[in-house]
C-alpha cells in the first residue's frame, strides 16, 4: 500500500461579494417570495469554503450548555453560511440581484464594481 494522495484544497479567489454588501438570496429555504426578495447584509465571506454569512438569513438553532458559573444555557439562534452561488449583489436602482463587472475608476487608481444591468457603481 502506497501513501494516500493529499486532496487539493478548493481554489481561493476574489469574489464580487464583500463584507458589508447588501445581497439577495437566489435559492434555498431562505429565498423569500416572488415579488418580495429576501435581502440581507453580508457579515462574513469565507474564500476557502466559498461561503457567505448573511444577516438574519439561514438561521439555525444550537443548544448551548452552561460551561461555568454565571454562564447561561439555552437555545441560541445564529446564521449559518450559504454557498456564494446562492446570493447575488443587490442593485437598488434595478431592484434586483445583478452580476457585476470590475472597472477602473475615473482617477485610474482604484477599482469599482459596476452593475451589468444598470451600469451604475454597486456596493461602494
Amino acid at each position: 500500500m502506497g501513501k494516500k494522495k493529499k486532496q487539493a484544497e478548493p481554489a481561493t479567489r476574489a469574489f464580487h461579494i464583500r463584507k458589508g454588501d447588501t445581497v439577495v438570496v437566489l435559492s434555498g429555504d431562505s429565498k423569500g417570495d416572488p415579488g418580495n426578495p429576501r435581502l440581507g447584509k453580508v457579515l462574513s465571506v469565507d474564500r476557502k469554503k466559498w461561503t457567505v454569512t448573511v444577516e438574519k438569513v439561514n438561521m439555525i438553532k444550537r443548544h448551548k450548555r452552561a460551561t461555568g458559573p454565571g454562564k447561561e444555557a439555552g437555545i441560541i439562534e445564529k446564521e449559518a453560511p450559504l454557498h456564494i452561488s446562492k446570493v447575488a449583489l443587490w442593485d437598488a436602482k434595478a431592484k434586483k440581484g445583478v452580476r457585476v463587472s470590475v472597472r477602473r475608476s475615473k482617477d485610474g487608481k482604484s477599482r469599482e464594481r459596476v452593475s451589468r444591468v444598470s451600469g451604475d457603481v454597486v456596493g461602494a
